[in-house]
């Protein structure tokens, strides 16, 4: 029994295990089928994993989990595995015999059998595994992406300007601007790569690139802004709840803002932009052509992108050009030379111009590309391609078509010429661009707002003297020319062709379509031709050597407007002007007229007329001023005319006469010279005439006392729009009266003078009206006194914080300028220039020492008795370029303390001994 019993417990488990080899065994093809249709199930749910994931990462910017990435893997491991055993077990199926129900090897089918059957359970196990709820997560974005740049010329200062006000905490919001092409847009994609190579001050801070363009808006510029911080932002969600998003995400981060190309205000707070401050550290960088933009964006810190320097142009015109094409031929780097300064400095030209040049390689191709930037800049390859279309895009966002007028009409000058702002706003008014005001005052404060607009859209630049002058980049002035022409398709509706050696009047075929033709600044001596020109509304002729208008040159010009003869030697104006029946502006001064001939009478829309500065004007016929009735300018200042008669008083009735100034119902601005005693009274009795008057002079007035003269019902207190005062040679005048009282209802002295000057006048002295005021000669700029004996001091002065220039000759009696009791005095922050000659009895300037921020030169001649400059070594700092006089008055001179003689030695010049 013993024996037995063992073996019947053994039985059961002998047979089990029989049994189960058995099934692996006859089983084979089942479980291998079985293994098949698993893994194909489990590729198929792999596919969809894969298909899920490649969604999530290219369409909502996801990265894949680690857990689906080892899964992907293992099934790619198992799918290998299986196509083992799959074909391990059908070469043992091949193997069978008796109809392939008996295995040849049991052993071997068994062993396949079973790795069937594990690999069957392991591929179900791994397929229960991919039922995944989220297959990626939300990426982390880079912090700094890096951009796309080409090698910077000539930026590297700009850079590092740029890159202190980053780093100074004040400067939240900082704007770059400046004209097209300039490299606004290279500058800020260095300051992006900069953020990524230091990355070692702000590990945490967040760089975020923006191109916003004249077409974005606000939601477009979320959709950008969402994308980089891996917002999945919904299209059809309000801008309120996009913003919010972006808020929430951006308040919890130190991020910087790179707008680029910026037309007008972008609101952060309406995109979601969390303000930068002191709190969250954040900043905001945009760069826009428009200085107005930079307002609009309350940048803490404006800083404008200017042209390259020569060098830095140079080089990188050398660059683009290329060593083969400046060393085929040793004369063409000059000519090289001349082709990139006719670029300007703008970076967009110097590369297009330089590209197109990498290929010439004779005198011939760069002379010709000289030739073709010089006379129409938009015909050379590239510049009306890709030049000129990216810098329209500042024309086009002008306000309106009279801005964009006025700017087409500032190309009629030469290259880099000094426009004179107020001669430009005349020339606006006479082509009736600024029409609609009664007051020219208006007029022109509506020229001067248009100046500051094109100037803060860098389509105008400032001029040498700020104040009144402005001036034309030349590729802008190029451009300019080009949309005149619109964009090349009509090259002669603007015939320009200004200071360019012209010796003879262009072919008159040329004149024919034309609109504008300015061919000022040249050497024509004659026109030789007539011309036919139906369009014609501008002729600009000035600063010819014309001696002759030839009869007939008017007789085909039906629809001019404006035309300046001025600066020539022109001696008469023939009859035939009577044919420019629309001519709105003329100007003739600074020419040899002698006469304003009667047909002038014919000009029934002239609004304009500037006969200033004419020594040979003698006679201006009756009634030919009062029958040009719409007259709004009428300059006759300087002009030798001024024998003006009075009606009841003075002359026989065949010149013209006060009276007819008085005519002119729409006049609004005068210069006017005055000769006599009676005329200059009948002037001051007018109840118009001194309100409008901008330019006085009084010559050779002879027994004038005084100024006004008596009876006057008028003073000079009352002609608020005066800007020039021009008193000489009046022998007997004694008394120069200027009222002022400050508080309403009083006069002030005119608040808009500039220049006053008062020449061989001895016997004058100033009558001062009521208390100094600060106000009083708040805009005087330009002060020459000349032979004034009378004059003791110049105190009257007091409050002339814009004087520029002072100039004192040849008066015997002044003892000091500014006197040693007024305890205050404006501090003459903008003069400029003092010139002193022949004052025997000059003691003092001024009892202590002034800052003369502004001050550049100082001229001392014949001064004995000065002894002393109101200056100590803090005076006229880093401004200061000479002064001059004799050495025997330097050794004179008595200083604050060794430092400031130190300081102030070094500018000395001197002249011969005295």
């Amino acid at each position: 029994m013993d024996f037995v019993s063992p073996i019947i417990n053994i039985l059961p488990r002998l047979w089990d295990c029989i049994a189960s080899r058995k099934n692996y065994i006859c089983g084979l093809q089942e479980d291998l089928s079985s293994l098949r249709s698993a893994m194909d199930d489990l590729k198929n749910v792999r596919d969809d994993v894969n298909r899920r994931v490649k969604i999530a990462e290219e369409q909502q910017k996801m990265w894949r989990r680690d857990q689906v990435e080892g899964w992907l893997k293992l099934v790619e491991t198992m799918e290998h595995e299986v196509d083992v055993i799959i074909k391990d077990a059908s070469q043992q199926l091949s193997r069978r015999c008796l109809s392939g129900y008996c295995p040849k090897n049991c052993h071997s089918s068994y062993k396949v059998g079973k790795r069937v059957v594990t690999k069957l359970t392991a591929v179900a196990e791994l397929r229960s595994k991919g039922d995944f709820s989220d297959v990626a997560d939300r990426m982390l974005p880079a912090l700094v992406e890096a951009m796309p740049i080409r090698p910077t010329v000539g930026m590297d200062l700009m850079f590092k300007s740029v890159w202190r006000s980053l780093e100074d905490d004040h400067d939240r919001i900082v704007g770059l601007y400046g004209m097209g092409g300039v490299g606004k847009t290279t500058l800020l994609k260095k300051i992006n790569n900069e953020f990524l190579q230091q990355g070692t001050h702000d590990l945490d801070v967040m760089v975020i690139w923006v191109v916003v363009s004249k077409e974005s808006n606000a939601r477009r510029v979320q959709k950008d802004i969402g994308e980089r911080l891996g917002l999945a932002l919904q299209e059809d969600a309000s801008q309120d709840a996009r913003a919010r998003n972006i808020f929430n995400v951006l308040s919890k981060k130190k991020f910087v803002l790179l707008l680029d190309d910026i037309w007008d205000r972008v609101d952060l707070e309406d995109v979601g932009i969390p303000h930068p401050d002191g709190r969250n550290k954040s900043r905001v960088v945009f760069t826009t052509r428009s200085e107005a933009v930079c307002g609009r964006m309350d940048a803490q810190k404006k800083i404008r992108v200017e042209c390259l320097g020569w060098q830095e142009a140079w080089d990188l015109f050398k660059e683009k050009v290329g060593a083969d094409a400046l060393n085929s031929h040793p004369e063409i780097p000059k000519l090289a030379a001349i082709v990139a300064k006719e670029c300007g400095g703008l970076p967009l030209a110097l590369i297009t111009i330089g590209r197109t040049m990498a290929s010439k390689k004779t005198l011939q191709e760069w002379n010709h590309a000289i030739t073709v930037l010089r006379k129409s800049a938009s015909e050379f390859s590239g510049m009306g391609e890709e030049v000129f279309p990216l810098l329209k895009f500042s024309y086009d966002n002008l306000q309106n078509d009279t801005i964009r007028s006025c700017f087409l009409y500032c190309s009629l000058f030469p290259e880099d010429f000094e426009i004179d702002k107020e001669e430009l706003i005349q020339y606006w008014i006479g082509e009736g661009y600024l029409d609609g005001f009664d007051d020219m005052n208006e007029a022109r404060n509506q020229g001067h707002d248009i100046i500051g607009t094109l100037k803060l859209a860098c389509l105008l630049e400032s001029g040498l003297n700020d104040d009144g002058d402005v001036k034309m980049h030349d590729v802008i002035r190029d451009l300019a020319l080009w949309i005149a022409c619109e964009c090349g398709r009509k090259k002669d509706k603007f015939l320009v062709q200004a200071r360019v050696g012209l010796i003879e009047m262009p072919e008159v075929e040329k004149w024919r379509e034309a609109e504008r033709i300015s061919l000022m600044c040249n050497d024509i001596k004659e026109l030789t031709e007539i011309p036919t020109c139906p369009k014609l509304l501008t002729l600009l002729l000035q600063r010819n050597q014309l001696k002759v208008v030839p009869n007939g040159f008017f007789n085909f010009l039906p629809a001019l407007r404006v035309l300046n003869l001025s600066w020539t030697t022109i001696r008469k104006i023939p009859a035939a002007i009577i044919e420019l029946v629309e001519l709105q502006y003329l100007n003739l001064s600074r020419t040899g007229i002698e006469t304003l001939p009667d047909e002038f009478k014919k000009l029934m829309k002239l609004k304009y007329l500037d006969v200033s500065s004419t020594p040979r004007l003698s006679s201006i016929p009756h009634k030919v001023i009062s029958e040009m009735s719409r007259l709004q300018v009428l300059n006759l200042y300087d002009a030798y005319f001024g024998d003006w008669e009075v009606e009841g008083c003075v002359g026989d009735g065949s010149g013209a006469s006060i009276e007819e100034l008085e005519c002119l119902k729409h006049l609004k601005a005068l210069g006017i010279n005055i000769k006599t005693v009676h005329a200059l009274q009948r002037f001051f009795n007018s109840q118009k005439l001194p309100r409008y008057t901008n330019y006085l002079g009084i010559k050779e007035c002879q027994s004038l006392t005084s100024i006004p003269p008596p009876s006057s019902s008028s003073t000079l207190g009352n002609m608020k729009c005066l800007e020039v005062f021009d008193c000489r040679n009046c022998l007997d005048l004694e008394d120069l009266a200027i009222s002022w009282m400050v508080g309403e209802g009083h006069n002030r002295f005119s608040s808009t003078l500039e220049r006053l000057l008062l020449r061989n006048l001895p016997k004058l002295r100033i009558i001062r009206g009521g208390p100094l005021p600060h106000l009083c000669f708040q805009n005087l700029r330009f002060l020459l006194i000349d032979k004034c004996n009378a004059l003791k001091d110049l105190t009257w002065l007091f409050g002339t914080g814009n004087l520029q220039i002072l100039r004192l000759f040849n008066c015997k009696g002044i003892e000091e300028i500014i006197c040693g009791g007024v305890d205050e005095v404006e501090e003459f922050s903008r003069l400029e220039s003092i010139w002193f000659e022949d004052l025997p009895e000059l003691k003092s300037i001024y009892w202590h020492a002034l800052p003369f921020p502004s001050l550049v030169t100082i001229e001392v001649h014949r001064c004995p008795k000065l002894k002393k400059l109101p200056l100590d070594s803090s005076s006229a700092k880093n401004t200061l370029k000479s002064i001059k006089g004799s050495k025997r008055w330097l050794d004179k001179l008595e200083w604050e303390d060794e430092t400031s003689k130190s300081t102030f030695l070094p500018y000395f010049t001197f002249r011969p001994v005295e």
